[in-house]
């Protein structure tokens, strides 16, 4: 890799949330090929071997997933493959040609709980098939020996695919009231957010002076990377609310996660500390609340 860019830059998953953002906070970067399920199957292990080797990357930018946490329960193998299997053949692939990875994992690695933020060091210990999976797939990233960035993020929304924010905009036009989980904590973070920061981060990584291998030898491994503070998904939901255009507002009532079973256990405590990334890269995430707004009025 160059020092001034990153020459080729394959991009996955760019239909999906944080892959639709990522295809604009990447340009200037590099030649930005970015590839649908049609142009890269990442279930087609053979296929995504063939492709990397055809666009001869420089850089990876895999956001690409399967993010139906409680579908996941039920589909093992789907997961695994997507969220495992896949991003190793494309570290190994990188690897091979001398290539850097950024992937994106999540906060579900963990078992919430512990009484504070997580940080990048603390024991996982995933509760659900999501989870583990990501896990995997983080472990398996880190065994290929390619230089990497892996941005552990949470509660992703915006105002595209399926996320809460949606759903609750959809729901609240619907109903009356709602009840809605006030007992697990953690950051909504906008997948824009995620995409401008991770373009920061790179765009160090093309500025740095002498060759850049030695910036990513320095710097590879897990960050934490999600808006800053927290609340509940009831308090996100609230917030979704009185930021909105509805005619007619919902009424938002907090119950416990005992009372609303989902198939997947998801953690009561999802904060990540965001130390890290602020200490390494100087960059600091907008509050959650603040980004919320941009999100909804920007649309």
């Amino acid at each position: 890799m160059t020092a001034s860019a990153h020459g080729t830059i394959l991009l996955t998953g760019v239909n999906g949330q944080v892959g639709f953002e990522l295809a604009r906070s990447l340009q200037g970067l590099g030649r930005v090929v970015a590839l649908e399920r049609g142009g890269l199957d990442l279930r087609d292990l053979d296929q995504v071997r063939r492709v990397v080797r055809e666009v001869k990357p420089t850089l990876i930018v895999n956001a690409a997933a399967h993010t139906a946490v409680d579908q996941a329960e039920t589909e093992i193998n789907a997961a695994m493959l997507l969220n495992a299997q896949a991003p190793g053949v494309l570290a190994q692939e990188a690897k091979r040609l001398g290539a850097a990875m950024v992937h994106y994992s999540t906060d579900y690695v963990f078992d919430g709980a512990k009484a504070g933020s997580y940080v990048e060091d603390d024991a996982v210990n995933p509760q659900n098939v999501y989870g583990k999976s990501k896990l995997a797939g983080e472990q398996a990233i880190a065994e290929s020996g390619c230089p990497h960035l892996i941005f552990r993020t949470s509660w992703v929304y915006g105002m595209r695919g399926k996320n809460f924010l949606l759903t609750m905009l959809r729901l609240g036009a619907q109903r009356d009231e709602l009840s809605v989980v006030a007992d697990q904590h953690g950051a909504p973070t906008w997948a824009n957010t995620i995409a401008v920061l991770s373009a920061n981060v790179l765009s160090q990584a093309a500025a740095s002076h002498g060759d850049s291998r030695d910036w990513w030898q320095q710097h590879s491994g897990v960050y934490h990377l999600t808006a800053a503070g927290a609340t509940s998904w009831y308090g996100f939901a609230e917030a979704i609310f009185e930021f909105a255009d509805l005619e007619k507002k919902p009424l938002v009532k907090p119950i416990p996660a005992a009372s609303y079973p989902t198939p997947a256990t998801r953690p009561s405590n999802s904060r990540l500390s965001n130390d890290k990334l602020e200490n390494t890269f100087g960059l600091r995430a907008p509050d959650w609340r603040a980004a919320l707004r941009l999100c909804m009025t920007a649309r």
